[in-house]
């Protein structure tokens, strides 16, 4: 039998003060337009640095570059302290950086087997005979979501019937079994209830245990809290800083982000327009208004 794949290819390397991978002082632009100016970023094993900011601060042409889609015109990439060139997604997964997009690359109809070695098939049996290795596949795709918590009924099941959350750690379990060192998870949270978005959060420590590097993307600070040993902050394609773990409150990353000063505009706003809306009629348009109906009722009565 041949299997693609090595679970877990070589242990994640212990906790190490050189970062796994690393953007140091990057910048993209598309024309005239400044997508990205001199940030930096970096994760270490076993830790999760999580990446904040607003929409449209830059996140996705960073975890581009970061996952080999785009390439930094400034700027430079290192892996374990040594600069690198990914010239595609391949090369950085090669490399061990895991990239797990919004979309997944999960197809609802296939089953939760093929799903898993989707692209990486294992294989069984001599050319031309070769064939899809079902048992396998079945077996390795029970236990590795056995592992991260989730119980597949059957292995058969098509993945369009699974929870996003369940969706979500399936693309993850995936990505760590052909051997990621890097995790980086693009909004994985955005579009999940509170208890499907746990399910995502508690595989994220999970994997920090396990000696991975994890970058955590999001613009939703309350997940970032509970589970980031560190924040890089994006505004409007620029770096606005670095923090660790409770050197900076959710107000503070909040403003950090861009949002802080719109949510106290939008907050005064909202106050003003409640207490216009309970605010009752004057004396005198009151006195007004009963005046002009009795004149109303008067001119109406002798008419009658």
């Amino acid at each position: 039998m041949t299997a693609v794949g090595t679970a877990a290819a070589g242990a994640p390397s212990a906790r190490s003060d050189t970062p796994v991978l690393e953007a140091r002082n990057v910048s993209k632009y598309f024309g005239r337009v400044v997508a990205l100016r001199d940030v930096s970023l970096s994760v270490r094993a076993g830790e999760v640095n999580c990446l904040l900011g607003d929409n449209g601060a830059g996140k996705s042409t960073l975890i581009k570059m970061l996952s080999g889609v785009h390439r930094p015109d400034e700027g430079a990439l290192l892996m374990d302290g040594e600069p690198v060139t990914l010239t595609s997604p391949h090369d950085a997964q090669a490399r061990g950086i895991a990239t797990v997009f919004q979309d997944l690359a999960i197809l609802p109809l296939m089953s939760v087997s093929r799903n898993f070695f989707l692209g990486n098939e294992p294989t069984r049996g001599l050319w031309p005979f070769r064939r899809f290795d079902m048992a396998f596949a079945d077996r390795t795709a029970r236990q590795q979501m056995h592992e991260i918590g989730i119980e597949v009924r059957e292995t058969s099941q098509l993945v369009g019937t699974m929870s996003g959350g369940e969706r979500q750690t399936l693309a993850i379990a995936r990505a760590e079994y052909f051997g990621a060192r890097v995790l980086i998870l693009d909004e994985p949270t955005s579009a999940l209830g509170v208890k499907q978005a746990a399910i995502v959060l508690r595989h994220i420590v999970r994997a920090r245990a396990r000696g991975l590097a994890v970058i955590f993307i999001t613009h939703n600070v309350q997940h970032a809290l509970p589970v980031a040993d560190r924040f890089t902050i994006l505004s409007h394609g620029r770096g606005a800083g670095e923090f660790k773990r409770g050197e900076v409150s959710l107000d503070q990353l909040l403003a950090l982000m861009g949002g802080g000063q719109e949510l106290a505009d939008l907050s005064r706003e909202l106050e003003e327009l409640q207490r216009m809306s309970v605010r009752p009629a004057s004396p005198g348009a009151e006195a007004s208004a009963t005046g002009g109906t009795a004149g109303a009722g008067g001119a109406a009565g002798p008419g009658g």
